[in-house]
């Protein structure tokens, strides 16, 4: 019997252990975070377009004689996020610091004009939007990328100046900023985006290491602002109390969560297959923004949904390694707080839809219809790859790829730069 090569040798002798430590070193390799930020963003983009066709489609054809009119809106929207992602991925940490306070500045002025009568538009008791025309922006979507770039850029100084020892210079102006921002949101009865917003301010302290009973505190005071909320607004009362008795009201307050989930029911393991849906057929309510993951789960089953949270829990991953890798202090922060923003408000959303919590009313972060929610999404996503270029070894390791397709594209035309 013949010996076999040494390459096919070598690979018998591997084991288990010698294939799990491959598999850590690749993890381990300085463009990681790059290329799980890149891949992750653009196959939830995919899906997104995908399904908001699918979702809107019936509706859509109903009511504007064309299947396509939200695909083709949200096909804009993304052209115009990729082009902001594909920009942010390019500039200096000085240019988002920068970029803080005239964000946050915009931030107030158009959550003000959200309550002005005449100007904000109301639509299921929460006025969030402004009307532009035939276009509406949603001002409380781009003030989670004002709070994170204002709160990362302050607390870097504040770290700079060692003025995070004490828990009140700590809090000065963070708490008052964060706050009114979270007031002005409040207002408008979007309490969903309210406890995104929340989120970042805790993912902020946590990075700087707030001591525990700060967040005890503060734990407490949002228990009793959510509590009021809750309580002088009788459509979320009816919502949580829906949550609570998911049995009753299936006609009415508990409409949407039902239909939502007999959707991921008739999935099954692998769909109804893209399109055949049946929940969109004006049975699921807002099928394609907040409950868009049922649609995933009715036409790809549960394996679908499996890849969507595998997707997003690999996005997770990337922008905790950026934040614990990067050295720069606002780099740190700021990765830190978006990646709490878009991981919380993906477990709110699907956990609406699944029933584990009350339904808020937010987005699925790149997946779900909209815009307003889509453009900053994908800068702060920009924003995370410019980080990533400034991990340890990832300029070395870029420098050694050599130009990448872009770069080669324009050399091909004769258009590169010399």
């Amino acid at each position: 019997m013949s010996a076999l090569p040494a390459e096919e040798r070598g690979r018998e002798r591997t084991g288990p252990r010698e294939q799990v430590a491959a598999a850590v070193g690749l993890l381990d390799r300085p463009l990681t975070s790059y290329y799980l930020v890149l891949g992750c963003s653009v196959m939830l983009l995919a899906l997104g377009l995908t399904m908001v066709l699918s979702a809107s489609s019936v509706k859509q054809l109903q009511e504007t004689g064309s299947a396509y009119t939200l695909f083709q809106k949200q096909a804009v929207w993304m052209v115009l996020g990729l082009a902001g992602m594909w920009l942010a991925s390019r500039l200096p940490v000085k240019t988002f610091r920068a970029l803080a306070y005239p964000l946050l500045l915009v931030a107030f002025v158009t959550l003000v004009l959200v309550l002005v009568p005449g100007l904000g538009r109301s639509v299921n008791g929460a006025t969030r939007w402004i009307a532009l025309g035939p276009i509406q922006i949603q001002p409380s979507e781009p003030a989670k990328l004002a709070l994170v770039l204002w709160g990362a850029d302050l607390l870097a100084r504040k770290e700079r100046f060692g003025q995070l020892t004490e828990w009140r210079p700590l809090l000065v102006p963070l708490l008052p900023g964060a706050g009114l921002l979270v007031l002005l949101v409040m207002l408008g009865n979007d309490l969903g985006t309210t406890l995104v917003l929340l989120t970042i301010f805790l993912a902020l302290l946590w990075v700087v290491g707030a001591p525990g009973r700060l967040f005890v505190g503060i734990a407490g005071l949002v228990t009793l602002l959510v509590s009021i909320l809750i309580i002088v607004e009788p459509y979320r009362m009816q919502r949580l109390t829906g949550f609570l008795d998911p049995t009753a009201n299936r006609l009415t307050t508990n409409y949407q969560g039902t239909q939502g989930l007999y959707a991921l029911a008739s999935g099954g393991w692998f769909g109804t297959g893209l399109g055949e849906g049946r929940a969109k057929w004006d049975f699921l309510p807002h099928a394609e923004t907040d409950f868009i993951f049922a649609i995933v789960g009715e036409e790809f089953g549960l394996v679908g949904t499996l890849v969507v949270l595998a997707l997003f829990g690999m996005l997770a991953y990337a922008g905790l390694r950026i934040a614990r890798r990067v050295r720069d202090p606002f780099a740190r922060m700021a990765a830190a707080g978006c990646t709490a923003w878009l991981l919380v408000q993906a477990i709110v959303n699907i956990g609406a839809v699944i029933a584990v919590f009350p339904i808020t009313g937010i987005p699925l972060p790149l997946v779900s219809y909209g815009g307003s929610a889509l453009i900053p999404t994908l800068f702060a996503l920009g924003m995370l790859l410019a980080f990533a270029k400034r991990e340890p070894g990832a300029r070395q390791a870029l420098a050694a790829r050599g130009p990448g397709p872009v770069a080669r594209g324009l050399s091909w035309l004769g258009l590169a730069r010399r």
